[in-house]
This record gives structure tokens, sequence and C-alpha cells, in this order.
């Protein structure tokens, strides 16, 4: 599938797979290594580690560079970067997120309500990214406008642990409900505007209305997923096989200066 057309799908369905790349498989094999070994840092594992030691979130822990390099390895590249490239200008990565799942996830230790986590079993936490949940009473606003969600999986896994999903066609509905609200008022006070209402009922619609699609990628393939996408990560089911150290996917959510009105309103 050539960028044109990888273009479209991220236009249409909101999220895009890429087909093995060596490259990319090596630059894979390089991070993997890393990656666990930042998972099992204590101070990192005391920050990250949440319910009941079942999910590391590791958020911006992997100290890339802004094309991708990591420890002096290999830059980004593949018909990704082109894809990117061509949506975005030249690759501007944030650093990373170690993500990485583990048997029994999401296990109750309740951190979180009981409602929260029958939302993260039967909807696997279905959100949108960007859209922090402000103060205790968790409301929505835009404060971290991605331009887009890469997903780079670092070791081989099966469908039943714990795949990144999402809801197909989501990133319309959702964008159509934040412009009837948002585009009345100007860009510069968008982030101050509380979302939670219409992002609620956006998400039903979404649930409702689009199909959810397990995506499952091995090391040397990835997926793009559209900003404005409803995702979520998968329970982890009986006859999942990871690696031992967990089902781990580096997540590049970069994001520029000026970028909140294309996080709304930009070409795809």
């Amino acid at each position: 599938m050539g960028v044109a057309a990888q273009i479209e799908a991220l236009r249409t369905a909101g999220w895009a797979k890429f087909s093995a790349d060596a490259h990319l498989e090596a630059w894979a094999a390089h991070v993997a290594p890393i990656a666990a070994a930042l998972s099992q840092n204590p101070e990192y594992r005391a920050d990250w580690l949440r319910h009941g030691g079942t999910w590391f979130a590791g958020v911006n822990i992997l100290a890339n560079d802004a094309q991708g390099r990591v420890e002096q390895g290999l830059a980004l590249g593949g018909a990704f970067v082109d894809c990117l490239t061509a949506l975005h200008g030249p690759m501007s990565l944030d650093r990373g997120q170690i993500s990485v799942t583990y048997p029994g996830y999401p296990a109750f230790d309740g951190q979180e309500s009981a409602a929260a986590h029958r939302y993260r079993v039967n909807r696997a936490a279905a959100h949108v990214d960007g859209l922090l949940a402000i103060g205790p009473e968790r409301r929505r606003f835009v404060h971290e406008p991605h331009q887009y969600v890469l997903g780079i999986p670092l070791g081989k896994s099966n469908a039943e642990a714990s795949p990144l999903v999402i809801w197909e066609g989501s990133h319309s509905l959702i964008r159509a409900a934040f412009k009837s609200v948002l585009d009345s008022l100007p860009v510069a006070q968008w982030g101050s505007v509380d979302l939670t209402e219409v992002y609620h009922k956006a998400r039903k619609d979404c649930f409702d209305r689009c199909p959810r699609k397990s995506i499952l990628a091995q090391p040397g393939e990835c997926y793009v997923l559209h900003r404005l996408a409803l995702h979520g990560i998968a329970p982890w089911e009986t006859g999942a096989q990871a690696p031992p150290e967990g089902r781990i996917v580096a997540y590049f959510r970069p994001q520029t200066q000026g970028n909140l009105n294309d996080w709304l309103n930009g070409e795809y």
C-alpha cells in the first residue's frame, strides 16, 4: 500500500498499519532490550506501574531524539515516515512512551473506582489522547493536541495479549462533536473549554456506531492512529503469548507549537 493509500486509510478509517520493514525491524531489535530495562527500573516502576502490577505506563521515558534515534541507534525510517512526513513535515518526535502489559491486565487494585475498572475491562478504557482529565471531578480539556499516535511493537505477541483496539471511524464523530463546541470560539480559548459532556456523548455514539477493531502488529511493523481516534488496550486473555518481559510497545505522540488548530481542522 502506497503513501496515498495509507493517508486515505487515516482519513477514512482513522488508522493505518504499515507492513514489515527491515529497517524498522532493526530499530525495534536495538530498542527492545533498552525498553525492557527501563520497564524494570525501580524508580520508573514506582512512578508508572498500574493496575496491580499488570501495566507499566512508562510515559515519555525513552530517551530518543527527534528522528527516533536511541543510544546512537538508527533513526526511524520506512513507508510510515514517508507518510507522516507528507502530512506533517520532517519527523519531530517527542520522547517515546514504553507501554508494557503483563498477564492479568487489568487487575483491580482499588486505585480506580469499580465503575472505571468495568469500563477498562469492557471498553478497553477507550479514550482520545490529549484530552486530559483535570481535577477531582476529572473534567476534560484539550491540553495535548497531538499530531498523531505512532505505535511500534518491540516484541512478538498474539491477539490475546492485550492488543490495541480502535473504534474505526470514531475520529470523524469526535471531530464533529468538538467542532460543534469549538468552531465558534477563537483557537486561543480552546484549551480552557470544558469538553466533558460533549466528549462523553460522542464517545457513546462511537460505541454505538463504530466497529471495534483489534490492531495486531509484530516487530518490523507499525501503525498510526488519527489523533482524534477513540482507542484503548484490551484485557489480557487466556491463550495470550508474549515475551517474558511483557507485551512492549513504543508510542510516540508529537505535537508542535501552534498545533491546536490542526488538531481539529487538519487536512485529514
